[in-house]
């Protein structure tokens, strides 16, 4: 679900008359960031705040890192886990809450597991891998309550509609997906044990922790304020229309491919994930689950740093 941009200053009109920077954002094909930029074009928030977005598509969120780190994007959507990671390196990346929608547990309505508890001996799908953020926060919290999962359980790693897929042809007890598929899956005779953003508060986060973020470099924004500024603007105002109106929804049905239900529901959890709180939550509660990712996730998710990388979450100079 990675986004991002690639800027060049274009001298262009906007509907104020002030001249617009062109903001070339690429994204996975069928990724829900697609949901907001397309809410931004067909309303003409770029426009409003001096900014011009380019979508363009690309294969996958490595190309995307890659790009970031080789100079030749300006922006992506990523977690803070990665920019402290990065910056603990000597990148100066730096971090914007975008959403905190996150992957929940999922069972079939009928299945006779409530809790983590009811999981042993079960077989468990895992989207993104050992290392997957969600997945090692549900066995965090599990361990408190002495459950090893991972030891206790027929464990089955695969991409996050393979998985979907598998569930609902009952050849999973249980699976832990992305929040979109999840939504698909409650739609459809699933609901959830436990979502990811509840074993976080469990852990010890205070409030809804944003996972995702958009990305750039400390050097490009404070070069590029407005830029910056203006397209950080047009997404809040997307994400207040997508909170407020129902007929928006509607409209990018297409888009989002879904109706009835299905659209209903991805649309209450889209609004569940808008961020509302303030940096030094935000920042607070990424610092008590970092620690305890870097404990359970070791070098091979955090690197060597074992604390949230000074600097992550940016501030507007």
């Amino acid at each position: 679900m990675a986004l991002l941009f690639t800027l060049s200053i274009v001298c262009s009109g906007t509907a104020s008359g002030l001249a617009s920077e062109t903001v070339r954002v690429g994204v996975l094909k069928f990724g829900t960031v697609n949901w907001e930029l397309d809410t931004i074009k067909h309303n003409k928030l770029d426009e409003k705040y001096g900014v011009h977005v380019d979508v363009r598509f690309f294969a996958g969120e490595e190309a995307t890192n890659v790009a970031m780190l080789a100079g030749d994007v300006d922006i992506i959507v990523s977690d803070w886990l990665w920019v402290s990671r990065q910056r603990a390196s000597g990148e100066d990346l730096a971090f914007v809450p975008y959403s905190s929608s996150v992957g929940a547990l999922m069972v079939r309505d009928g299945s006779p597991i409530k809790s983590l508890t009811d999981l042993k001996g079960k077989k468990i799908g895992i989207a993104g891998g050992p290392l997957d953020k969600s997945w090692l926060l549900i066995q965090g919290l599990a361990k408190r309550q002495s459950l090893d999962l991972a030891a206790q359980n027929d464990i089955v790693f695969g991409a996050p509609p393979l998985l979907a897929e598998k569930a609902q042809q009952n050849e999973l007890d249980a699976v832990l997906n992305f929040w979109n598929f999840c939504a698909r899956l409650e739609a459809n005779g699933f609901r959830r044990v436990i979502s990811t953003s509840d074993a976080a508060k469990a852990l010890g986060a205070t409030g809804a922790a944003s996972a995702l973020g958009y990305i750039f470099h400390d050097k490009w924004a404070n070069a590029h304020p407005v830029t910056i500024a203006g397209f950080i603007k047009a997404s809040r105002d997307a994400k207040a229309l997508l909170a407020s109106s129902d007929a928006e929804w509607q409209r990018l049905a297409p888009v989002v491919k879904a109706e009835g239900r299905e659209l209903d529901i991805l649309r209450d959890r889209y609004r569940e994930g808008i961020p509302s709180r303030s940096v030094d939550a935000e920042q607070a509660d990424a610092e008590k689950l970092y620690a305890l990712l870097a404990e359970l996730g070791g070098p091979r998710l955090v690197g060597p740093a074992v604390t949230l990388a000074p600097g992550t979450f940016w501030r507007a100079q």
